[in-house]
């Protein structure tokens, strides 16, 4: 049984198999389809065994996990809960020498976020890749959901399109690219600043937002600054 410290909930199972499936990646990226036309564009033909899919991921008796090691000695968790009433993605970093893992963004109903800004998913998925999502394309969209950046720049939309058009099969890749990044999470889109060395966002929901009254501690709204940032 895998254990996350300081995360309470489980059991936690090893989710690595899921990301040979084509079908796994919109699924994931699910909230961030919103609208039949862009459920449509992601999911095809293909909607009942996405829906499937979908009831594997949310097993009451086994919460799929996957880790994102990075080269700072901490590891990204992608973790779904599935508490009955209560089911969501929770994205969390830990390392060794913390007593517990820290929630940087919560995929759900009550979401939290944006926990990542598009700079930092990308030197995420450069990254040495080792780990669950051992592939570029595939760090990349697992992290996509914890997303918020309201300056994106202009080749976001072919990063995307390359890791959606390698990984699924999705027919239009490029249009569902645009649907994801138009929309992004849940949460409004951030503005991302360099604050003390310490990139910060200034989201409402957002943990990395030090004004919010919920935020991380200053100590480690830097060591994840650092450590997502390479």
């Amino acid at each position: 049984m895998l254990k996350i410290p300081g995360y309470e909930g489980g059991p936690l199972v090893e989710g690595s198999a899921y990301l040979a499936d084509p079908l796994f990646w919109p699924v994931h990226l699910g909230t961030c389809l919103r609208g039949e036309d862009a459920q449509r564009a992601a999911f095809g033909p293909d909607w009942d065994a996405a829906m499937r899919l979908c009831d594997a991921l949310s097993a009451e008796e086994a919460w799929p996990t996957f880790g994102v090691p990075l080269c700072s000695g901490h590891t990204i968790h992608v973790v779904y809960r599935n508490f009955d009433g209560e089911r969501g993605v929770d994205y969390l970093m830990h390392h060794p020498t913390w007593p517990a893992a820290e929630t940087f963004a919560v995929d759900d109903g009550h979401f939290m976020g944006p926990g990542i800004g598009w700079p930092e998913l990308l030197s995420v998925a450069r990254q040495l890749s080792t780990g669950d999502a051992a592939d570029t394309g595939a760090r990349l969209l697992l992290l996509f959901p914890a997303l918020g950046d309201a300056q994106l720049p202009d080749d976001a939309p072919a990063v995307l399109t390359h890791a959606l058009r390698a990984l699924t099969v999705i027919e239009e890749p490029a249009d569902v690219a645009g649907m994801l990044l138009k929309n992004q999470g849940q949460w409004a889109p951030a503005h991302w600043s360099l604050t003390d060395g310490v990139r910060i966002s200034d989201g409402g929901h957002s943990y990395r937002n030090p004004g919010n009254a919920f935020a991380l501690p200053a100590s480690r709204l830097r060591e994840i600054s650092n450590a997502l940032n390479g």
